[in-house]
C-alpha cells in the first residue's frame, strides 16, 4: 500500500480512559471522569424531553442541510443562514478547513501548546507547520504574525486555549486581525465560549462581519452537554462557507444531534446555571492551589491546568487507582501538570481530597530522600 508517509508517522487521537474500562481494571465500584471537559451536569431536560417525544426514523438519512437547526441557530446568533456550516463536532470542521486549504506547498501557523487536531490535520495534508510557543500560557500573537509568510493559508487561534484555559482580550485580538493578510484564513476556535466571564472578551460573531478572512468555530459538546451527539458549527461570511461546503461530508450531522441542539438553544437558564456553578468549582481549585503553593493558569473554561512539579503521569495514575480520571499534562506539552475538568461540588471535593493525599505522600518521599 502506498500510504502517505506522514500517516505512518502519526498516532491517532488518544481519548481519555473510559469509565467501564477503569472499573474493570481496578475493581472499583464508582469512577469520576474529569478528563475530557464534558459537562458534569449533562444536558438540558428540554433536550431529553424533545428526544423522547420525537420519533426519529433510523432508516432515513439526516437532513443534509440541517434546516431546522440552521434556522434556530441563525436566529439565536442573529446571523444569516448562509453564514453557518455544521460539522460532526468542531473536530470535523477543523478537518474540513485543513482539507480545503492545506497541502505540501502551503504553511499553517498555530500556537504550541494548543489543541492537537490543528497540527494533526496539517500533518495529514503534508503542510508546512509553524508552531509559536505560548508565553505564560497565552498565545504569542506577535510571534504568530511574524511566522506568517507568502505560503501561509491558515492561522489557528484557540481562545480560550486548550489546555491552559487562557483567553485573548478583545484589544489584542482585534490588533492581530488587523495585521493578518486578507488572503490568510484565521480560525478562531471557541469551544469553551459559553464558559467565558471575562469583561474584555470579544464578540467574535460581530468580528466575522468586519474581518472577512475569519471563521469562528463553536460546539455543543461542552456546556450544552451533547458530546456524544457530535454537533459543531462554524460562522463566517457566505463566501467562506460556500468555499468550505464541498469539503463537508454528506449527511455529516446526525438526526438526533440536530434535534437535540435545537432544543438546547431554547434553554438559556440551563447554560447560565452551568456557567455559575462552574465558576464556583474553579474557585475550589484556586483555593486548593493557593493553600498548597501550586502554580496554575486562571481559567475561562471548565477545566484547570495545575503544575505539581511532579511527573504528570504519576499523578494521573495515583488518581486513577482511586477512582478519578483526569488528563496527564505529558501528552499536552506540560509534563509536570495535570488538566482537570471542573465537576460538581462533591466531585471536586472528592478529587481534591485525593490530591491532598498525593501531596502528603510526595512530601514524605522527598523528605526521606533528603
Amino acid at each position: 500500500m502506498r500510504w502517505k508517509e506522514q500517516l505512518l508517522r502519526l498516532t491517532p487521537y488518544q481519548p481519555g480512559k473510559s469509565i467501564e474500562s477503569v472499573k474493570r481494571q481496578y475493581n472499583l465500584a464508582q469512577i469520576v471522569k474529569l478528563a475530557s471537559n464534558e459537562n458534569p451536569f449533562g444536558c438540558s431536560k428540554k433536550v431529553l424531553s424533545t428526544l423522547q417525544s420525537n420519533d426519529i426514523g433510523l432508516a432515513v438519512y439526516p437532513d443534509g442541510y440541517a434546516t431546522n437547526l440552521r434556522e434556530n441557530l441563525a436566529s439565536f446568533l442573529q446571523v444569516e443562514q448562509d453564514e453557518i456550516i455544521f460539522g460532526n463536532g468542531s473536530d470535523n470542521l477543523i478537518q474540513m478547513i485543513s482539507r480545503a486549504l492545506l497541502h505540501p506547498d502551503a504553511s499553517t501557523v498555530m500556537a504550541t501548546h494548543t489543541f492537537s487536531q490543528y497540527k494533526h490535520n496539517a500533518e495529514i495534508e503534508g503542510a508546512i507547520i509553524k508552531e509559536v510557543p505560548l508565553i505564560n500560557g497565552e498565545h504569542d500573537l506577535d510571534g504568530m504574525l511574524a511566522a506568517i509568510d507568502e505560503k501561509t493559508n491558515v492561522v489557528w487561534v484557540c481562545s480560550p486555549n486548550n489546555p491552559t484555559g487562557t483567553y485573548i482580550p478583545e484589544n489584542k485580538l482585534v490588533s492581530f486581525l488587523e495585521k493578518v493578510p486578507p488572503e490568510v484564513l484565521v480560525v478562531l476556535d471557541e469551544a469553551y465560549f459559553e464558559y467565558v466571564v471575562a469583561d474584555d472578551y470579544y464578540d467574535s460573531i460581530a468580528l466575522t462581519r468586519k474581518y472577512l478572512n475569519l471563521i469562528v468555530l463553536r460546539t455543543f459538546s461542552k456546556i450544552y452537554g451533547l458530546a456524544s451527539l457530535r454537533i459543531g458549527y462554524g460562522v463566517a461570511t457566505p463566501k467562506i462557507i460556500t468555499a468550505l461546503e464541498p469539503a463537508r461530508e454528506p449527511f455529516n450531522v446526525n438526526s438526533f444531534g440536530q434535534l437535540a441542539a435545537s432544543a438546547a438553544l431554547a434553554d438559556s437558564e440551563f447554560i447560565q446555571e452551568c456557567q455559575r456553578v462552574n465558576r464556583q468549582g474553579l474557585e475550589q481549585y484556586y483555593q486548593f492551589c493557593e493553600q498548597n503553593q501550586l502554580t496554575y493558569y486562571p481559567s475561562q473554561t471548565n477545566f484547570i491546568l495545575i503544575d505539581f512539579n511532579e511527573d504528570g503521569d504519576k499523578i494521573f495514575q495515583f488518581l486513577l487507582e482511586r477512582g478519578y480520571i483526569v488528563r496527564s499534562g505529558k501528552a499536552l506539552g506540560f509534563p509536570t501538570s495535570v488538566r482537570i475538568t471542573v465537576g460538581s461540588f462533591e466531585q471536586n471535593e472528592g478529587l481534591l481530597k485525593v490530591l491532598s493525599e498525593f501531596l502528603s505522600e510526595s512530601r514524605v518521599e522527598q523528605h526521606q530522600v533528603k
